[in-house]
């Protein structure tokens, strides 16, 4: 008998479909839960204390209702802050997400790199530790931004994109010294992807942008290889902590999940 147990994603919102998304596309047939703490939307704007308290508590209710294989903590600013205390409390394979320093770091030429997350996420030390072992000859600038949440959660409830908010955003990042030679920005926060065209259209210059989606897809894959998957797709689960927005539905049946639920 084939194991239906789920690949649960956990964020705050809807940014973890942008780690969903290669991952189906690595595992078609696997069976997915990607769960949304939209009563405790957004994670930026949190204290540590009440983000490390509240991923772990979370995540435990989720585990005990979906019983998944592994859990993927689809969140820059739960990964850096709760990671640790999400593996001390839960007995399952916990596979967190960081900023894409160290493929940035590969790639850029100018040896300038931005950093665009969320504020909780840019002042973390583990960037500071990322970019020691990854980027330690770049020159690396963070700049931190709650309106490209909002801006990326809109977008999937079909709202028409704000140009000038995304310059502004940008903004942040190249209006730092040293900010124009940017070429590569690294999207910490995995609402950011959602909206990777319109930050694309609203750069002052071409640059790359790169996230950790794909990497963590990879890493899941290798996590699961040895295990059984379903012959086909069941429906995906997409589980808020808040009453489901209506508005998301078209957008998440375009991942996949087509059941919503409340936790």
């Amino acid at each position: 008998m084939a194991d239906d147990r789920p690949i649960l994603f956990f964020d705050s919102g809807v940014g973890g479909l942008s780690v969903l998304a290669p991952t189906r596309a690595l595992l078609p047939s696997a069976p997915l839960v990607y769960a949304a703490d939209s009563a405790g939307f957004p994670y930026g704007t949190r204290s540590e204390d009440e983000i490390a308290a509240r991923v772990p508590a979370l995540l435990g209710r989720l585990a005990e209702r979906y019983r998944p294989r592994l859990i993927v903590i689809a969140c820059n600013t739960a990964s850096t802050i709760a990671l640790a205390h999400v593996r001390a409390a839960l007995d399952v394979p916990i596979v967190g997400t960081v900023p894409a320093i160290k493929p940035a770091a590969a790639v850029s030429q100018s040896r300038v790199i931005g950093v665009l997350g969320t504020r909780a996420t840019v002042r973390q030390p583990y960037v500071d530790d990322l970019t020691a072992r990854f980027a330690a000859d770049c020159t690396v600038l963070r700049h931190g931004s709650a309106d490209l949440v909002e801006l990326a959660e809109a977008k999937l409830r079909g709202a028409a994109p704000d140009p000038a908010r995304f310059r502004a955003v940008l903004d942040g990042l190249f209006e730092q010294p040293g900010g124009e030679r940017i070429d590569v920005i690294v999207n910490a926060c995995t609402h950011f992807p959602l909206v990777a065209t319109e930050l694309a259209a609203a750069a002052p210059h071409p640059v790359t942008f790169v996230d950790g989606g794909p990497g963590i897809a990879r890493r899941i894959a290798h996590l699961t290889q040895e295990m059984d998957w379903p012959a086909q797709a069941s429906p995906g689960i997409a589980v808020f902590t808040a009453t489901p927005d209506p508005a998301l539905a078209p957008a998440l049946a375009g991942y996949g999940l087509t059941r919503l639920e409340t936790l």
